[in-house]
């Protein structure tokens, strides 16, 4: 009777531990989501500000144009980014990390690209160098991306000690609608 109840909390243990690696993982992406997400309302209402303070409607609707050309190319490179890390990790483990590290800094430009393209627009009347005090934003390009790549070097412990199939859909999640940043209008609306 002891065995089965020995052998019950090890499996109980493994699962946790292995239940704790896949949230950690899937937690940074999801903060990283809402992160960036949270840009387009902010840039847009400044954008709508300037443009009736302009009484030109041509400010907002190139501006909104332009930003979502921004967010697209976010937004493509996130899922890039996710699958990516997970073939890096599934891939060679001689080559994990220097695989790993060129894609985090990859994404980490692309994040940084859209932080510039960001602060250009938000600066006070036009003038660079200006902030204006009313845009709030919690966007740090260089934060996020390290967050997420952390868990991601995480999860090469947990792979590791996986085996068959597992090891595969401990990243199919990752590809779910939940962890792909909203489409561009959905968050202007």
């Amino acid at each position: 009777m002891k065995r089965y109840n020995l052998l019950t909390v090890l499996l109980l243990l493994i699962f946790s531990m292995t239940s704790a690696q896949v949230s950690s993982v899937f937690g940074s992406v999801t903060e990283a989501k809402s992160k960036i997400e949270a840009t387009v309302p902010v840039v847009v209402e400044h954008l709508k500000k300037i443009s009736e303070k302009q009484g030109n409607t041509t400010v907002l609707d190139n501006g909104k144009a332009a930003l979502k050309n921004e967010y697209d190319k976010v937004s493509q490179e996130f899922d890039l980014y996710k699958g990516n890390m997970a073939s890096c990790i599934l891939g060679k483990s001689k080559q994990t990390k220097k695989c790993m590290n060129y894609h985090t800094q990859y994404f980490r430009n692309t994040l940084g690209i859209y932080e510039n393209y960001i602060n250009y627009v938000t600066k006070k009347n036009g003038y660079l160098g200006v902030a204006d005090e009313s845009i709030k934003l919690d966007f740090k390009p260089t934060e996020i991306s390290t967050k997420i790549d952390k868990d991601f070097s995480g999860a090469v412990g947990a792979v590791k000690k996986m085996k068959g199939n597992n090891k595969s859909t401990y990243f199919e999640q990752l590809k779910s609608d939940d962890f792909k940043l909203q489409n561009f209008d959905t968050l202007v609306n």
